[in-house]
């Protein structure tokens, strides 16, 4: 264990970010694997599950638990694969 207050409180403190951070990396997955499997199934309804999914990310990324730029890479790797599959009806 740690040995002094200040270590025995930020190890305390990373343990709460361990699972904060854990909670939202999981909710980023979900909602890019929402819109994969709307874009799959031609659903239509793919447009608004990319703008739920947006959201989703780049509140990942305003409180530090992705880069920006990896933020950004997401989003237009998503809506990038969402309007090649609209074009291509």
């Amino acid at each position: 264990m740690s040995k002094s207050k200040s270590a025995a409180k930020r190890h305390k403190q990373s343990i709460k970010k361990k699972i904060r951070n854990r909670h939202i990396r999981s909710t980023v997955k979900s909602a890019v694997k929402e819109v994969r499997t709307a874009i799959s199934d031609d659903a239509g309804n793919a447009g608004k599950t990319l703008s739920k999914s947006a959201s989703v990310i780049a509140r990942a990324g305003s409180k530090g638990v992705l880069h920006k730029k990896t933020v950004a890479r997401k989003v237009s790797r998503l809506s990038k694969a969402v309007h090649k599959a609209a074009s291509g009806k």
